[in-house]
């Protein structure tokens, strides 16, 4: 009678096995389960390497044994790095060996090198699986490798890129295609690297003059390391000779570097070798945005630098430090134009250089009280500096921008909150004070014409309010906490953004697929409409034998109409650089053609003169004894191709103010409402109102063009071709302008009207006019 004891120990072992296994399943989610991404794997890589130099430099065994362990690590992730780019695999396997050998020889200098050839390799790596992934269609590994990278520091001036993570999870989803993220990536790393580049180089220089060994070594090969992320796109521009004449100097640098000689003349060389260059070209919105930043930085410097200098002294530190801010911006600005500008005029983009690095020395000594420049000279060498650049920006360059003065006003409160949390209130007032200033000068008009919601926001949070958050002018007033500032600052930065977007100007995507679906069909119902007539006044068994070359003309004039579909988009993606100049060109000509056409459809001067044309052309064609095929062919070709040329120009600015995408949704349905008439016409042999249906598509057609005036004075005044003057007691919802393009300003509602006007008008002159000719007719 053993078995109780036995059932019971057996009994006990399956419990504990049964919790144990509870307890592994629950933990395993967390901790097990998990493997580590090539972000986290490169990243521990590169935080255990700093702290080997820092804590485990005088222990070489454990520092070595250490360094294994990395290595292996690494092994865990060499697979896909090998398989996309052999090269940065050898790079990271070099840094590996050589940071074994600078731990054998307590070389630290060599190891700091290593550590760095270790990381830019991982990079390297990390940016090649990521494109060679996407050019192969496989996004998944994309999405994995893409935490393998670095982001460009932020400032004031410049804002962290997240363009490479949006693209690549849109390809994830499929919303964008792999061929458009790779794009997007590309353009986003390479700036990223090209600063860090830059960032290694001037670190470099500082290391190099204070004479920092291991400093100076790790910068020289971080330096290397991004050129070799960017050494492709290099090769591109300047030629494989070119690239390997940098290489070889890189290479040269950081020998030198390596060996604690001073790197002063061939960092000048390197530097001299990257003028001009730039991996990822600014777009043309970046590239008059950031002169916006230029000129608009330059002006406030001798205005701040002159609130804080009385009679030589420097008597308010702030304001210099603001003035030495904007400096910053300005230079930022004009360093990203610098190559553009070069190939326009060389000489005068080196006086400007010169000229900003002689107001950077003014600016600099008097931040550090060893020389305080007279606000007049500073006054004087900026307004030179505005005068040479006024002559070498391109004019398009120089049109009024309100991102710019955004940047600005976010500048201007980022001073406010800095003299805040120094307990500097009456100078936090002032920056306040100065970022209203900007937005009531600037983007105020805009926003009262084209995003009126967001005034009365803005305001609130400048001032004595908005929602639950206390307004600046109050909280500064009531010498309120730092944080309760920099809560209302976040909710006022958010609405600043919104409003910026917004002032882009914009339809509703429905509304652009119902204009869309109108135009299409009402040039379709058109199209229908001729074809009927011109067929059906073929009918004798011996005229009907002239039908099929009219098809045969009308079929040719879809596949015209297709091919200059095709033409237009083309033509329109290689002058895509023009942007929003562009869309103004073509909604300005889209607008001209339908206001003649929209004239035409409400008289009896089309229908008359405009149909009794073709059938004159049929008759003379059937006519005649030679050439009918060919001159049907003709004729049905013209009547139906007219259509389809006005309807391929009305939809090309349309998807100027939209997408492809949503006009192609109008577009099918405007085609599918064509087809049922165009069936219930010709097969089923319906009788339908022809006329009425093309009065009712013509008004429509009118609701379009007024949306389309609407819009394109909008587009007008944002480039600057029109000035805005907003009717200030006219308070429409932002709906009316998405919609309708109904904006509140005397130019958009006085065109709008104008247009209006003119149809109307036309119509009941055209009707007074054939009045008179019939009573003329009777008299006679």
């Amino acid at each position: 009678m053993e078995y109780r004891p036995i059932y019971r120990i057996a009994r006990t072992n399956f419990i504990w096995l049964l919790l144990i296994g509870i307890i592994v399943f629950l933990v395993t989610p967390d901790t097990f389960a998990q493997t580590p991404s090539p972000g986290q794997i490169a990243e521990h890589i590169r935080a255990s390497l700093i702290q080997i130099q820092l804590n485990e430099a005088n222990n070489p065994t454990t520092a070595q044994a250490h360094l294994n362990e990395l290595y292996r690590q690494y092994t865990a992730i060499r697979s896909d790095i090998v398989h996309y780019s052999v090269t940065a695999d050898n790079i990271i396997q070099h840094g590996f060996r050589s940071a074994a050998t600078a731990l054998e020889t307590s070389d630290m200098s060599g190891f700091a090198a290593a550590r760095a050839q270790i990381w830019t390799g991982l990079l390297y790596g990390g940016y090649s699986v990521v494109t060679g992934a996407l050019q192969h269609g496989d996004t998944s590994t994309a999405r994995r490798w893409l935490s393998v990278r670095e982001f460009r520091h932020a400032n004031r001036f410049v804002r962290p890129n997240a363009d490479a993570t949006r693209a690549v999870y849109a390809a994830v989803d499929g919303i964008l295609s792999p061929a458009e993220a790779l794009a997007a990536v590309q353009t986003d790393l390479l700036d990223t690297y090209q600063a860090r580049l830059q960032e290694a180089l001037q670190s470099l220089a500082n290391a190099d003059q204070q004479g920092f060994v291991s400093r100076r070594a790790e910068a020289a090969a971080l330096a290397a390391g991004y050129f070799t992320i960017l050494a492709p796109a290099y090769a591109e521009q300047r030629g494989e000779t070119a690239l390997i004449v940098a290489q070889t100097l890189f290479s040269e640098l950081q020998q030198e570097a390596s060996t604690g000689r001073p790197v002063a003349l061939r960092l000048e060389s390197v530097q001299e070798l990257l003028r001009g260059f730039r991996a990822a070209p600014l777009s043309p919105a970046e590239q008059v945005r950031r002169s916006g930043q230029l000129l608009r930085f330059l002006q406030l410097v001798p205005i701040e630098y002159e609130r804080g200098v009385r009679n030589g002294q420097v008597i308010i530190d702030l304001e210099i430090r603001e003035a030495i801010t904007f400096f910053t911006g300005a230079q930022a600005a004009f360093t990203d134009l610098r190559d553009l500008l070069e190939t326009r005029n060389p000489a005068l983009a080196a006086t400007v250089a010169n000229r900003l690095a002689e107001l950077g020395t003014a600016l600099a000594n008097a931040g550090n009280r060893s020389q305080v420049t007279d606000p007049v000279t500073i006054k004087s060498t900026t307004e030179a500096l505005l005068a040479d650049l006024r002559e070498l920006l391109p004019p398009e360059w120089q049109r009024q921008n309100s991102n710019a003065d955004f940047d600005v006003i976010r500048t201007a409160l980022d001073q406010m909150e800095q003299a805040v949390r120094a307990g500097e209130y009456a100078l936090a007032e002032s920056a306040r004070l100065e970022a209203y200033a900007i937005m009531e000068i600037g983007p105020e008009a805009k926003l009262i014409a084209f995003a009126p919601q967001y005034k009365p926001i803005i305001e609130g949070y400048f001032w004595y309010g908005q929602n639950e958050h206390k307004g600046l002018a109050y909280l500064i007033e009531q010498r309120a906490a730092p944080s309760e500032i920099a809560a209302t600052r976040i909710a006022l930065d958010k609405a600043l953004a919104e409003a910026e977007q917004a002032l882009a100007g914009s339809n509703a995507p429905l509304a652009v697929t119902i204009n869309s679906a109108v135009i299409v069909f009402r040039e379709g119902l058109e199209a229908v409409l001729i074809l009927a007539s011109l067929m059906g006044s073929l009918r004798t068994p011996v005229q009907r034998r002239f039908r099929r070359p009219i098809w045969i003309g009308a079929c040719l004039a879809i596949l015209a109409t297709a091919l200059t579909w095709l033409l237009a988009q083309g033509t329109l993606m290689a002058m895509a650089r023009f942007g929003e100049t562009l869309e103004a060109i073509v909604s300005l000509i889209a607008v001209a053609v339908l206001l003649l056409i929209t004239n035409w459809f409400f008289h009896d001067v089309y229908w008359k003169d405009w149909m009794a044309s073709f059938h004159q052309q049929k008759k003379q064609i059937i006519g005649g004894q030679t050439g009918q095929w060919i001159g049907l062919i003709t004729l049905g070709f013209a009547s139906i191709y007219r259509e389809g040329f006005e309807t391929v120009l009305f939809l090309q600015a349309l998807i100027l103010s939209d997408s492809i995408t949503t006009v192609l949704a109008g577009v099918a349905i405007g085609l599918a409402l064509t087809t049922l008439v165009g069936l219930a016409v010709f097969v089923m042999q319906m009788k339908l109102p022809h006329k009425k249906m093309l009065i009712v598509t013509g008004i429509l057609i009118g609701a379009v063009l007024l949306q389309m005036v609407g819009h394109t004075v909008n587009v007008l005044q944002v480039i600057g071709w029109l000035p805005i003057h907003p009717i200030r007691w006219l308070n429409l919802p932002y709906w009316t302008g998405f919609w309708f393009g109904v904006y509140p300003t005397w130019e958009g509602i006085g065109l709008q009207a104008a247009a209006a006007i003119f149809v109307i008008g036309s119509y009941y002159l055209a009707e007074y006019l054939h009045r008179r000719e019939q009573r003329y007719g009777m008299a006679h």
